[in-house]
């Protein structure tokens, strides 16, 4: 028995060395003012040579910029690399030249006394960005989640002065601001939510600092401030909000922290008139690990919505040259269900963003990146693809809305029927085309 307390008092001593008595800590003090009134903005980046005659929207390239020139004290960015100048080989046109001016405004934060943490995930394959950033100030620490997880650090979010926030699928990437079509959200002067987000990037911080280890208890100050069951009551841009944060994966969240899949499972199932979902892939299926495992978790939550509650289920992926061909398959597994006796409301279409010959030579670009899902009730905003490993092993975040219900005023527009009118402007717009069951290869490689 002595020998058994001994161990215990020396793993807690241990525990103590590293991490200190947070996990001692009640649940934290809030560290500004709880703002309710947020101000939000979808956002996305519309690739050079899409949608040509339309009136753009909010980029997520300007939100960016907003958010760093109302930074005062701090700026948290969890990313998955760091590429926001492109080299010769990428790019021989100035398409870059909103991720350098990205770049070179995080360089400025120190000089207006600014403290800029990134964490990143780890290895990086190009440290050029980081290094530079290092230099102009900022704390940088890599995030290997190899041995924790078998994953990677995923997650596209920023924070700043605990007040506001971006999350979205853009990686920081020069292409994700110019030549990749991406979908985020960014909010201001919303401190309860800010500061739900930043506990994620600290989790990743804390990860960081301590070579791949969680602590034997996530310290009480990183548990979820927002959740399913208890989603923060605030107002975007004047409209009555339920919100909460999720994340992924699960060995990895801290006490009341949504889980990232059960979050997507369950705004499925609260669904009752239709499911629309962009996401750049889909399949049920484990897509980094050998042997391959069959994961019909979301399939199967989509089929029952479409097949035994009427629902209408729309689902809309991307053709480029990495989608996976099998895809396609269990894509059209789903369409099968529309045909007689079922009938069930199920329709897929293929994105394809155009590229002319000189855009084909810049790699990883020219595609349908977003990663958001709205239904008559909520919108999900995540970071993930949607296949087992995203959910299982990698880290991501998701964002929930619900505004159902909410008395909306003359000049207002709830963040869900907007979340609407992006999905279905792609839908209907001539770079979507219905998969066809009998298709063989419908995104062939000259499109891939």
């Amino acid at each position: 028995m002595f020998l058994l307390w001994l161990l215990v008092l020396g793993g807690l001593g241990h525990h103590f060395w590293k991490y200190g008595l947070h996990w001692l800590e009640g649940p934290g003090l809030l560290l500004a003012p709880c703002s309710s009134d947020c101000r939000v903005q979808l956002v996305e980046s519309i690739p050079v040579g899409l949608y040509p005659a339309s009136p753009s929207g909010p980029s997520i390239v300007d939100s960016w910029l907003r958010l760093l020139d109302r930074a005062n004290s701090s700026v948290h960015i969890a990313a998955f690399y760091f590429t926001l100048q492109g080299s010769d080989e990428e790019t021989t046109d100035p398409s870059d030249s909103q991720g350098r001016k990205v770049l070179g405004r995080l360089k400025q934060l120190q000089s207006k006394g600014v403290k800029l943490q990134i964490a990143v995930n780890a290895p990086q394959t190009s440290t050029k960005d980081t290094a530079e950033l290092a230099a102009a100030g900022a704390q940088v620490r890599e995030v290997d989640l190899r041995a924790l997880t078998g994953g990677v650090l995923h997650t596209k979010l920023w924070v700043l002065d605990h007040k506001h926030f971006y999350l979205g699928s853009a990686n920081m990437d020069w292409r994700s601001l110019s030549q990749v079509k991406e979908v985020g959200l960014s909010v201001e002067d919303c401190s309860c939510l800010a500061q739900d987000a930043f506990r994620i990037f600290e989790v990743y911080w804390s990860i960081g600092a301590n070579s791949g280890s969680p602590p034997l208890f996530w310290p009480a100050r990183l548990a979820a401030l927002s959740s399913a069951d208890r989603p923060l009551q605030l107002k975007f841009n004047g409209v009555p909000a339920r919100v909460y944060l999720s994340s992924a994966p699960p060995q990895i969240s801290p006490h009341g922290r949504a889980d990232d899949l059960a979050t997507i499972l369950s705004v499925i199932d609260d669904a009752q008139k239709f499911v629309y979902i962009s996401v750049m892939d889909y399949l049920p299926l484990s897509e980094f690990t050998e042997p391959p495992r069959f994961w019909p978790a979301i399939d199967s939550d989509l089929r029952a919505a479409a097949c035994t509650r009427g629902v209408r289920v729309r689902m809309m992926v991307s053709c480029w040259e990495h989608s996976p061909a099998s895809m396609f398959t269990f894509l059209q597994s789903l369409l099968v269900l529309s045909r007689p006796p079922l009938r069930c409301n199920i329709e897929v279409k293929i994105f394809s963003v155009p590229s002319t010959p000189e855009q084909r030579k810049t790699p990883f670009a020219r595609v349908n990146h977003a990663k958001f899902m709205v239904t008559d009730r909520v919108v999900y905003i995540g970071t993930s693809n949607w296949s087992e490993n995203y959910f299982t092993h990698t880290a991501g975040a998701g964002l929930v809305v619900n505004q159902t219900g909410s008395e909306v005023g003359e000049d207002q527009q709830t963040l869900q029927s907007q979340a609407e009118e992006l999905f279905l402007r792609d839908w209907s717009s001539d770079y979507a085309s219905s998969l066809s069951m009998d298709a063989v290869d419908f995104c062939p490689p000259s499109r891939r």
